[in-house]
């Protein structure tokens, strides 16, 4: 084994095509020695959402070129490496799929140590690439697919404080683009527009915003935008104001609810040394950025963002993830399966479906 750890990533949970070469540094953070991105977003523009069966053929068709580029650019052979990492959820399946089977026979053919990644755990430990940053720390998981407040204590000790009961964030950007006709993907179509808008004009609800702790609904103000959407009647100026006010509404439930998580934290750890990381997708969101800046100046604790290259989904953080599950002896066996639904931490309560009780 090298002294500086080095592993191949691969990422294909969704439709990005990523496969990268990190290693780590002398100071605990990374190297990145290549991190490429295969995005699809020509192929599903159309469709205004990503269809998983063309997602899974663009994968298929992109694999083998992604990672022999990686490997390629980072200039370092398949013997080098200390092992091999891929997402196995959660995801899309036959997404998955392609990654994860591609990255067990790497594993199997070269001889090296496999982990199947959990996507979330990647995006959670993805500051980690550029900054060294101390357990415990609270951790804002906002993506298409995941909306949560949790207490990352360790490398795979997660205890989960709120979670979305509905859509999660990124989906809620998204219906809305689709509703305005603003344009795929979604989330950067809203904030690129919203910027013509009044954030003001339209005052649209912020579901379960007094009661539920820190678990969120995006649901009820998905509705609202589509309800007042269909009033628009062609009115490009009403449009940029609904997309702006429905942002503005984001910011002030994230606020609100963060402010609880960050007490929750508090009393959890016994510890004031409040560290709140944003990662995911849309963590790129400059207004949800300088939003969650301004509350922790005013309640004093530090906010930490990853570069906006690591927070969609890339390979970069799967490869990262491996590297510090690899130092725990957290490995796998290449019988590893791929699954939907992952959560990070395994105790908490599904909050979806009926009969939720809050």
């Amino acid at each position: 084994m090298t002294k500086n750890i080095t592993f191949l990533g691969i990422e294909t949970s969704c439709d990005e095509t990523a496969a990268a070469v990190i290693r780590e540094n002398d100071n605990g953070t990374a190297d990145i020695l290549s991190n490429i991105v295969s995005s699809q977003i020509s192929e599903h523009k159309k469709f205004g959402g990503v269809v998983p069966e063309l997602a899974a053929r663009a994968h298929l068709e992109n694999i083998e070129f992604i990672i022999n580029t990686a490997l390629d650019k980072s200039k370092i052979s398949l013997d080098e490496m200390d092992g091999i990492a891929a997402t196995a959820g959660p995801g899309l399946i036959v997404c998955l799929t392609v990654g994860l089977n591609i990255g067990k026979s790497i594993a199997t053919f070269s001889n090296k140590p496999f982990i199947g990644v959990n996507h979330l755990e990647g995006h959670a430990l993805s500051p980690g690439l550029e900054t060294k940053i101390d357990f415990p720390y609270l951790l804002l998981l906002i993506s298409g697919g995941h909306t949560q407040y949790l207490i990352v204590k360790n490398v795979n000790q997660y205890e989960q404080l709120g979670t979305t009961i509905d859509d999660a964030l990124g989906e809620a950007f998204d219906k809305t683009a689709k509703m305005l006709d603003l344009g795929y993907p979604g989330g950067p179509s809203v904030e690129k527009f919203s910027k013509l808008g009044d954030e003001n004009f339209f005052t649209l609800p912020e579901p379960i915003i007094s009661r539920a702790g820190c678990n969120l609904s995006f649901a009820g103000l998905k509705t609202a935008v589509l309800r007042e959407s269909k009033k628009l009647n062609g009115n490009i100026k009403m449009k940029y104001n609904l997309a702006a006010s429905f942002q503005n509404t984001i910011n002030k439930i994230l606020y609100k609810k963060t402010k609880i998580a960050v007490k929750i934290f508090k009393e959890k750890t016994n510890n004031n040394n409040v560290k709140l990381i944003v990662a995911g997708g849309v963590a790129a969101n400059k207004t949800i950025r300088k939003n969650l800046t301004k509350l922790s100046q005013e309640m004093d604790f530090e906010t930490f963002y990853p570069n906006e290259k690591f927070c969609g989904d890339n390979a970069a953080m799967i490869a990262w993830a491996g590297i510090k599950r690899f130092k725990m002896k957290l490995i796998d066996n290449t019988d590893v399966s791929a699954k939907s639904r992952w959560p990070l931490d395994k105790a908490a309560p599904y909050m979806k479906g009926p009969g939720l009780k809050l």
